[in-house]
């Protein structure tokens, strides 16, 4: 069983940055692929950053890719989005998410824990 509690939302001007942290509990992070979603009003949730545990391979769509920046500390079983040049379109609530099976997966469906989600919003 893995809790995921994310923190690190909020308010921010377009071109602004911000981090999240995703805290997890477990003795076996390492072996978790994690990632974070975003929702937005009326979308679907979406995969927008992925890692895998120990060879830590990342992954991005494409429209953060350059912006938004997925790393992990095992020791501190942590994860963390770095986010900058934020934009209006970025808004959504974020969830970080773990993949028992530690690959890369971009589906919804593929991951078994995710957290309460923390909002986003990027103002104009």
């Amino acid at each position: 069983q893995v809790q995921l509690v994310e923190s690190g939302g909020g308010l921010v001007q377009a071109g602004g940055s911000l981090r999240l942290s995703c805290a997890a509990s477990g003795r076996t992070f390492s072996r978790y692929f994690m990632a974070w979603f975003r929702q937005a009003p009326g979308k679907e949730r979406e995969f927008i950053a992925g890692i895998t545990g120990l060879d830590i391979n990342t992954y991005y769509i494409d429209s953060v890719k350059g912006r938004f920046t997925i790393s992990r500390d095992n020791a501190k079983n942590m994860v963390y989005l770095q986010m900058s040049s934020l934009k209006p379109e970025d808004s959504a609530v974020y969830y970080c998410a773990a993949r028992s099976i530690g690959d890369y997966s971009w589906h919804v469906n593929h991951y078994d824990y995710w957290g309460q989600g923390t909002q986003v919003t990027v103002s104009s």
